[in-house]
């Protein structure tokens, strides 16, 4: 008698995979340089006046994952999310990911100040990739998540930095990208706005997004997200479950 083969299904490639991030940033940003200083750039004052914003990160995300980064100020989570959004990239290692992103990394990004709210709109999509027909058919529910009709033709710099929100969020969760990045902005919304983010994210989870939330909310944390990442220093301090990540950070950081 012979045994059947064991058919075995294909290992799933990660969605996305980080190895051995490493960004420097100048501290003297302001400090002008000479094009002997640029290109000789390994000198020791040069060096004096850098810092590893982020260093050594290495991770995998599969699909569908939703991911909480946790850490103080300046620690490198918003760095880490525009090294996946593919806004930044790496002086070491590299960061793969295999889709496109929803970027709500700040408020203003990706939309400009002179144009109106509808222009805006319509260039945000585009850029990312949603055809004429498609933003004409999403237009109206854009609007109406934002309850931006009463500013439609309104230049984006004279909005007050809630309806920016709202706009913004509105656009972004629209597109049809895999991965959605959202980095603290919902803290600027209101509370009834918040709570439609709040079901729409569960809505985009439900769709089998993958989330990278930011947040040092630590009720969202837990209520979206089920595996964290802990930074500290630049340094991936502890990837695991949500709840060891944020207590691991409540017992480094005590209130």
């Amino acid at each position: 008698m012979t045994n059947s083969p064991v058919s075995k299904s294909a290992p799933v490639s990660p969605l996305i995979t980080a190895d051995g991030l490493g960004v420097r940033f100048r501290r003297n940003r302001g400090s002008r340089r000479s094009f002997k200083d640029l290109f000789a750039g390994k000198s020791r004052r040069n060096r004096r006046g850098e810092f590893w914003a982020l260093r050594d990160v290495s991770f995998t995300v599969a699909a569908g994952e939703a991911i909480g980064v946790v850490g103080r100020n300046g620690q490198g989570k918003s760095t880490l999310l525009k090294l996946v959004a593919r806004v930044l990239f790496p002086d070491e290692g590299n960061v793969t990911v295999h889709g496109g992103v929803a970027p709500l990394i700040e408020i203003t990004g990706g939309f400009v100040g002179d144009l109106t709210v509808r222009d805006n709109v319509h260039l945000t999509a585009g850029l990312h990739g949603l055809s004429k027909r498609e933003i004409t058919a999403r237009f109206d529910s854009i609007i109406d998540f934002a309850g931006a009709g009463d500013v439609i033709d309104t230049p984006f710099k004279h909005l007050s930095s809630g309806m920016k929100v709202r706009v913004a969020f509105s656009v972004i969760s629209q597109l049809d990208e895999p991965v959605l990045l959202v980095d603290e902005v919902l803290a600027v919304g209101d509370k009834s706005f918040r709570a439609k983010c709040y079901r729409r994210i569960e809505e985009l989870l439900a769709e089998g997004k993958t989330l990278f939330l930011v947040s040092h909310n630590e009720r969202d944390l837990r209520r979206f997200c089920t595996r964290g990442l802990y930074l500290n220093g630049g340094r991936l301090v502890l990837d695991g479950p949500i709840e060891d990540v944020v207590d691991r950070y409540n017992e480094d950081h005590p209130v």
